[in-house]
């Protein structure tokens, strides 16, 4: 017989995630073993949470605005921002549904907790969103709406963002930030070892400052640049800061890490809160 009565009828609270979003779309391309760890980790990542979400907010390294902006197409397109890759990979599909209900809602969440806020509804998803939900939510039958990252990139004020979004996890809304938690593409992308052991130290003093209780997690995090080889690894910061967007609306739930891995010698990590 069937349970019944509020346990079995109330979801659990979606965690919130930080996740990486990889190097333009290259899990979609002839790039051996390279990706092939974050690749598994994405395709495994929806099984962990403790049910399908209803909805999705997410944040990515690739979007910025004066004020918070959310994205309110019904049926949004992709923008194929990366340059130089195969032409395959410019016909790359992902029709998940956009959520204009959804899209109010954070923008009174918004204004609850003063913070201005916008609206743009001919925007589509940017690669850091489409790449990676490809593999972790490959259905697109999930609505999703973008939120902006601010142009001040102030952590602090990321933070309060996550904050203002905390109450949607109750309705089984999953809030998840995309980038890179390492994201100095010179030294990257040409495989030049000489941020491999700062990039290692960051890493370290990072995972650190996620799994410290919350007050003292988000005092770090505030005040990431003081980290050991923080600039060599974020010479600018917005692939960062999807992570302080969802240590905000973690509240008081604690962080662990959920993937570590060496890509081109770089050391890598994802997180979960909650």
């Amino acid at each position: 017989m069937p349970a019944t009565g509020p346990a079995a009828s109330t979801p659990q609270k979606q965690p919130t995630l930080f996740i990486p979003h990889g190097g333009g779309p290259c899990f979609f391309m002839d790039w051996p073993q390279t990706w092939d760890r974050m690749a598994a980790f994405l395709r495994g990542l929806s099984g962990t949470l403790p049910q399908k979400p209803d909805a999705i907010v997410v944040v990515s390294g690739h979007w910025e605005e004066q004020v918070a902006t959310v994205m309110s197409a019904p049926k949004p397109g992709l923008i194929y921002d990366y340059y130089g890759f195969p032409p395959h990979t410019y016909t790359l599909q992902y029709p998940a549904p956009g959520s204009p209900a959804l899209a109010e809602r954070i923008r009174a969440l918004l204004e609850l907790a003063g913070l201005a806020s916008a609206e743009d509804s001919g925007r589509g998803f940017d690669h850091g969103v489409f790449i990676p939900f490809m593999l972790a939510f490959a259905q697109a039958d999930i609505p999703i709406v973008e939120l902006s990252l601010l142009k001040t990139l102030d952590p602090a004020e990321h933070l309060a963002l996550g904050a203002a979004l905390a109450p949607l996890r109750n309705s089984n809304v999953l809030i998840v930030g995309t980038g890179l938690s390492y994201h100095n593409l010179i030294h990257f992308m040409n495989g030049s070892p000489v941020t491999d052991q700062p990039a290692k130290e960051f890493d370290v003093w990072l995972t650190h400052a996620v799994c410290a209780p919350p007050p003292q997690r988000n005092q770090h995090l505030t005040h990431w640049t003081q980290a050991p080889g923080a600039r060599l690894c974020h010479p600018r910061e917005e692939h960062l800061l999807p992570l302080m967007v969802a240590a905000g609306a973690a509240g008081q739930d604690y962080g662990q890490q959920i993937y570590s891995d060496t890509v081109l010698g770089k050391a890598l990590s994802g997180y979960r809160f909650g």
